[in-house]
């Protein structure tokens, strides 16, 4: 029997024709974090939640599923649907943990898609703030008198990890890697004197670096940071090594929309150019870094190709 024109107008849409038609967001985004609440890559989120909200019309909701260096949280990501409504803050650890985990749940470039990079926090440092070390090329000279030299990090395969290894290589000197379960307990240890240096964030290391109990001698990074401008970059000591300093971007599943991709990614960089998000970023001692998709994919796997080849060289593996 055919049915009248008329009619056709008055049957309900099959749920899966109303979901192709249904602009993007039409129900609530969730961004998993892959750590604790507080923390460096949680203040991102944060900061973002209430902008993204309000451009989308929906509820972003922030899950932190924090364990293994945000292993737990990526592959939760990894494994969802690729429709835009799972998407994961990744960080640094997406190109560096292939370096140094035997076996990952997922592939880090083949598993994802890259949305947008945000936010970077500089890796630099710090002595105790009464510490004879006054630039990087005294810790080196430190480190031949002696023989070796003992630096703290926030853990193995870390960025702080990465910074001194790499920074032993180019100067030819022994440092002696002492690896802390988190930023905060090795940066207690430095300002208290009881290990002479740090390689860590900035970010995490600021208010610590603000109050006087320890000291920055050099910007692990490019180029001079403005909550620090008196400090030099190691390159401007002749000590230039790859940049370990850790960053925060948006990623989701493999084979998201295209059009959900540009979506995304033109509302979060359009949010980290407004002059208030940028100045909470600068006086949180982080940078913008402001990319695309296709800057953002050649970036990691750019990373990942360097951290592979950078960890078999000092031997940096997950414990």
């Amino acid at each position: 029997m055919r049915i009248p024109r008329r009619s056709l107008a008055a049957l309900p849409l099959l749920p899966a024709m109303a979901r192709a038609q249904a602009p993007w967001p039409d129900k609530p985004v969730r961004l998993v974090v892959g750590y604790t609440a507080g923390g460096p890559t949680d203040f991102v989120a944060r900061l973002f939640q209430e902008p993204l909200q309000q451009v989308w019309g929906q509820p972003l909701v922030i899950e932190n599923r924090p364990g293994a260096s945000a292993v737990l949280g990526t592959e939760i990501v990894a494994r969802s649907a690729p429709d835009g409504y799972t998407l994961l803050l990744a960080t640094s650890v997406q190109a560096s943990n292939p370096a140094i985990y035997a076996r990952l749940p997922y592939d880090s470039i083949a598993d994802f898609t890259a949305i947008a990079l945000l936010y970077g926090s500089p890796t630099v440092l710090f002595v105790p703030k009464d510490s004879p070390l006054r630039t990087a090329r005294d810790v080196v000279a430190r480190a031949r008198k002696d023989g070796t030299l003992a630096y703290a990090t926030s853990g193995n395969g870390s960025s702080g990890h990465f910074a001194g290894g790499m920074l032993a290589r180019k100067a030819g000197i022994d440092l002696t890697h002492i690896a802390y379960r988190g930023a905060a307990p090795a940066l207690q240890d430095v300002a208290g004197g009881r290990v002479p240096i740090t390689f860590s964030t900035l970010s995490g290391a600021l208010t610590l670096a603000r109050g006087g109990a320890i000291r920055a001698i050099a910007i692990c990074a490019p180029q001079r940071v403005e909550v620090l401008p008196d400090v030099p970059t190691l390159a401007e000591s002749d000590l230039d090594i790859p940049d370990t300093s850790p960053w925060f971007g948006l990623i989701g599943p493999a084979g998201l929309p295209p059009a959900v991709v540009q979506r995304i990614a033109a509302d979060a960089r359009t949010i980290i150019r407004r002059p208030e998000i940028r100045r909470r970023i600068l006086d949180q001692g982080g940078v913008v870094l402001d990319e695309g998709p296709a800057e953002f994919a050649a970036r990691i796997r750019r990373e990942m190709e360097e951290s592979i080849e950078v960890a078999k060289a000092i031997g940096i593996r997950a414990e």
